[in-house]
């Protein structure tokens, strides 16, 4: 027993220093990239598995429409980077292969598909995410997520925490012998600061009066308790914003009771827990397929659809009926960040035409209905009488 604790120990020793690098590196990265000083923006396209071709392909049409002008200039240049599927990460045993990454690093934003993450009944070798290497690989620290359901009221935005957490360290944890494993939740002061301070830019600049911290800090009491304290540090540096506070368990319950929701905008919090209440969000906001997420750092974005590779569709032979709008919402969240925000306003418009008012075209993945390129067919024509 004494061996097995003195090991546990060495192997969690070797973590901490871990730690203590990466904070280092937070502490002295901090220039930001200004997209309007750059001569080209570089668009890095990760196509993905399953129906994330298919989707990708749609949306490119879109992003092509929308920044045609940009593309002839050369200010705006699309790159596909192959590489990712999951044959080929597989073959390497790498979840991202280094000539990938090496050609992700050329460029300034990504706009990725889902990818997959091989569970143990897969066919496939047991590799780490590749969304959570690239998101740590680019430091793409806050993963953002709007979710608007009119009928209830609710226009939010959340800020998850995209690197620390149970995630940083998941693959990571000690089996200390047969009967104990040891799995580990990693909190940073610099973590926690950085992801409140965007939310918090981001409900000043959008005129938001609200940040709630939704966390389990009543039973874990340091590393929930120290994300609350370090929000509310830097809450202080934006006294018109109101800051309130929700248990995690309770927010997934009750999120669409008014008087639970009261107040809520922008919503801020760690990692594992943003994971599940944000799919829970978008499961009522219409289901996954209509939800997409930026995951922004200090020099690199990534944009991507927050559901998976849907092997369903595929396997029956139904993927051309797959639904692009995750994706293409997507397209519009990356034109706002580099600063065509214009081009989000008029592709959202023509979005709320499409799905919700005159819905001529309805994708529901079966035959029947609409295709993902009949349904883009429909938006670019709607674009273009919105432009018209």
């Amino acid at each position: 027993m004494e061996k097995e604790i003195r090991e546990a120990q060495e192997k969690f020793a070797e973590l901490i220093r871990s730690e203590y690098e990466r904070i280092e590196k937070m502490k002295a990265e901090q220039e930001i990239t200004d997209f309007g000083k750059l001569e080209k923006i570089i668009v890095g396209v990760l196509p993905g598995d399953g129906i994330g071709p298919i989707i990708m392909e749609q949306a490119l049409r879109v992003l092509k429409d929308l920044m045609g002008p940009e593309l002839e200039t050369g200010k705006l240049e699309i790159r596909v980077i192959e590489g990712m599927t999951i044959e080929n990460r597989a073959a390497k045993l790498q979840s991202l292969p280094d000539e990938v990454l090496d050609e992700v690093l050329k460029c300034n934003v990504l706009l990725k598909g889902p990818m997959v993450t091989p569970r143990a009944s897969d066919p496939w070798p047991n590799l780490l995410s590749a969304n959570s290497l690239l998101r740590r690989k680019l430091e793409l620290f806050a993963a953002v997520r709007p979710i608007r359901i009119p009928e209830k009221n609710i226009d939010w935005t959340f800020f998850r925490e995209n690197i620390e957490g149970e995630y940083i360290w998941g693959n990571k944890g000690i089996q200390v012998n047969e009967d104990l494993a040891v799995d580990f939740k990693v909190q940073t002061r610099q973590g926690s600061e950085r992801i409140a301070r965007a939310a918090f830019e981001f409900a000043r600049k959008n005129g938001k009066k609200n940040v709630t911290i939704v966390t389990k800090a009543n039973i874990v009491k340091l590393a929930d308790g120290n994300f609350i304290k370090a929000v509310r540090k830097v809450g202080e540096e934006y006294p018109e914003i109101e800051i309130q506070e929700r248990l995690v368990d309770a927010m997934c319950a009750k999120m669409l009771d008014t008087e639970f929701n009261k107040g809520i905008e922008v919503i801020v919090l760690p990692n594992l827990y943003g994971d599940i209440v944000t799919d829970v969000a978008a499961e009522h906001q219409g289901g996954l397929g209509t939800a997409s997420s930026s995951n922004l750092g200090n020099r690199y974005a990534m944009f991507e659809a927050i559901h998976g590779t849907a092997p369903y569709l595929i396997e029956h032979n139904r993927g051309a009926y797959a639904d692009p709008c995750s994706l293409i919402r997507a397209v519009g969240m990356m034109l706002a960040h580099i600063g065509y925000g214009d081009r989000k306003e008029l592709l959202e418009q023509a979005l709320d035409i499409c799905t919700v008012t005159e819905r001529k075209k309805v994708v529901t993945t079966m035959p029947e209905d609409a295709s993902a390129e009949e349904f883009t067919d429909y938006l670019l024509e709607t674009i273009e009488k919105i432009r018209a």
